[in-house]
């Protein structure tokens, strides 16, 4: 993966909707792959294709306030994912950089995400904290844990 020069691209909502079936809803209950959140005002889209042209990475970003300060500005993070065979590369990394880029772009005190528990120590390590307790998210249902991060503004 270093030697390819991988690029963040703000997407259409479309583009996303194969690798969130490939990866967020894999063995859930449901194959649905859109948000509510899709089409609201304020939401992008970031992905990465490999040289083949093939989407190995996603993620949303929804302006949407962090439920401990619902006055400050606040980004939540929806639809993270990596292909299942570049997952621990980097590629979330730089997912996760270019949407905190995004985020101070807009003032953004917090980005906050629902963080399945199979990736929680992935956002741990970049800097967001686990709040309360975890619970079962309801379309996946998995175990998920609320995660954020408050950005410097």
């Amino acid at each position: 993966m270093s030697e390819l020069k991988l690029k963040v691209i703000e997407l259409q909502t479309s583009e996303t909707y194969s690798l969130r079936i490939a990866v967020l809803r894999n063995n859930t209950p449901t194959s649905d792959p859109k948000y509510a959140e899709d089409s609201k005002p304020g939401t992008i889209h970031l992905g990465i294709y490999d040289a083949d042209k093939n989407l190995i990475g996603t993620s949303t970003w929804v302006l949407n306030p962090w439920q401990n300060d619902i006055n400050a500005q606040a980004i939540q993070l929806r639809g993270m994912a990596v292909a299942k065979n570049l997952q621990g590369t980097g590629l979330g990394a730089l997912l996760l950089s270019a949407g905190v880029i995004h985020a101070e772009k807009l003032k953004a005190k917090y980005i906050w995400a629902k963080a399945r528990d199979s990736a929680l120590n992935f956002y741990l390590r970049h800097d967001f904290a686990a709040v309360g307790d975890g619970f079962t998210e309801g379309i996946t249902q998995m175990p998920h844990h609320l995660v954020v991060r408050e950005l410097k503004i």
